[in-house]
């Protein structure tokens, strides 16, 4: 099981509030929460509100082998009740062929008794969720383009039979158009997504990097940092104007990529770029840090893949902010903002709290220089 498992970080004054009610337009809906198409993977969706009917935080992981299915119940399990669901709707994605099973419900191919894949993760995660007093209120395994209850008795959930996906757009795929989630074929699209330059490219961009460094360094010894601080600032805001939805579509260049990110070395500049996560800016910002973190060479992506992590958890994409998150602990695994972060997130900090952290952050600049 993948430790950094992707949790959506659930409801914020920004985001579109929506109510699900059938359990086949939930799992439909998993790409939507998720921001990819999950595979192979066990999916908890903390259900909210008065009814149960809202949808709140989803925690995703790997599915994992029968003899770690109750540390990995154990480890979603501490994860979704951070967010005091009232209930918790699991379910399995995979394509695991149906198991034989001694009185199961079905019958398999040769006549023989059959079962729906997967139930030992299901039983880890009902155990540990009611030790906590979290019902699970639907368990389902989905698998090409159905769905099965792993409690039903019905026909209609033998392992054979299945009810097909909702067809058409869901309500919360509507929202999640409305509030900017792009969702990825996978997992793995979303690494893609900010993937650094390779080749003549990465060596291009370095070299771009190295002349800002001088010109950087000489403009401090000529002017002062605070001088410096500021004209890295304007750097920030002329370059995240220009990723703004509606101005004119004309791509930075290696020179003004390179005065962002090594403007955000310093962490006072960092941090009142940080503000931009809150602001009006908020998506452009997210456009620029997503461009920043992929073509700067390491460690200079660091900076730019936190503020990623930052933008994409407040708006609601918690596989977006995980991913980003690892590139910038990959790269400088100690950079103090991305430890931080790293830490809220593994607590499920909703995007409320993050932000007034930010605003602490704001109110508090750091004393010291680039760090």
């Amino acid at each position: 099981m993948d430790p950094r498992s992707d949790r959506h970080p659930g409801s914020d004054p920004q985001r579109i509030d929506v109510r699900l009610s059938d359990p086949g337009e939930i799992v439909a809906s998993l790409p939507a929460l998720l921001g990819f198409r999950p595979r192979e993977s066990v999916v908890l969706v903390g259900l909210t509100g008065a009814s149960g009917g809202r949808v709140g935080l989803t925690v995703r992981g790997d599915l994992p082998p029968p003899e770690d299915a109750a540390a990995a119940a154990a480890v979603l399990t501490r994860s979704v009740r951070t967010d005091r669901p009232s209930g918790v709707l699991v379910a399995v994605v995979t394509e695991a062929p149906d198991v034989p099973e001694a009185g199961g419900p079905g019958r398999g191919p040769d006549g023989g008794a059959s079962g729906l894949p997967h139930r030992d993760v299901v039983h880890e995660l009902v155990l540990a969720l009611a030790r906590d007093g979290v019902a699970v209120c639907a368990a389902l395994l989905v698998r090409a383009g159905r769905w099965w209850s792993y409690d039903c008795p019905r026909p209609c959930c033998a392992p054979g039979a299945g009810t097909p996906l909702p067809e058409g757009v869901t309500t919360l795929e509507v929202a999640s158009v409305a509030t900017g989630v792009v969702v990825e074929r996978d997992r793995s699209d979303l690494v893609r997504r900010i993937t650094g330059p390779v080749g003549p490219a990465r060596d291009d961009m370095a070299a771009v990097c190295a002349r800002v460094a001088v010109e950087c360094s000489a403009r401090v010894l000529e002017t002062g940092f605070d001088a410096v601080a500021e004209e890295s600032f304007a750097a920030v805001t002329a370059a995240a104007a220009r990723c703004r939805p509606g101005a004119p579509r004309r791509a930075l260049t290696d020179r003004e990529v390179a005065r962002v990110v090594w403007g955000l070395r310093d962490r006072d500049v960092r941090d009142r770029a940080l503000g931009l996560a809150i602001g009006a800016d908020a998506p452009a910002a997210e456009v620029l840090w997503t461009e920043c973190t992929r073509r700067a060479p390491a460690p200079l992506d660091a900076a730019p893949a936190t503020l990623l992590a930052v933008s994409a958890w407040l708006r609601g994409d918690g596989a977006l902010a995980n991913v980003a998150l690892a590139r910038a602990l990959d790269v400088e695994p100690a950079y103090a903002l991305a430890r931080l972060l790293a830490q809220a997130l593994a607590r499920c900090v909703p995007p409320a709290e993050l932000r007034a952290m930010i605003g602490t952050t704001l109110a508090s600049p750091g004393a010291s220089r680039p760090g």
